[in-house]
């Protein structure tokens, strides 16, 4: 099981879109620790989307989506809904 989630920052109210093969929680926690200078500089973070795929490639598509363009704008309805 591959899940996709968006982080909002609680600091700027950045986003950030990532796929894990963990606990959705657990990356959560890691990216709050700051285990890069991105999520170091904009933490602390909420998770304010996820969803579970059976397949690494489901996911990863899912990611690149949420990711592009279309993706951002898809994200910004269902958020500010």
């Amino acid at each position: 099981m591959f899940t996709v989630y968006v982080l909002k920052s609680i600091k700027n109210s950045k986003r950030y879109v990532g796929y894990t093969g963990k606990s959705y929680l657990e990356r959560l926690k890691e990216h709050n620790k700051g285990n890069n200078d991105w999520t170091r500089c904009n933490k602390p973070f909420i998770i304010v989307h996820q969803k579970i795929f059976s397949s690494k490639t489901e996911a990863i598509k899912r990611e690149n989506f949420l990711k592009s363009g279309q993706g951002r704008n898809f994200l910004d309805i269902l958020l500010n809904n």
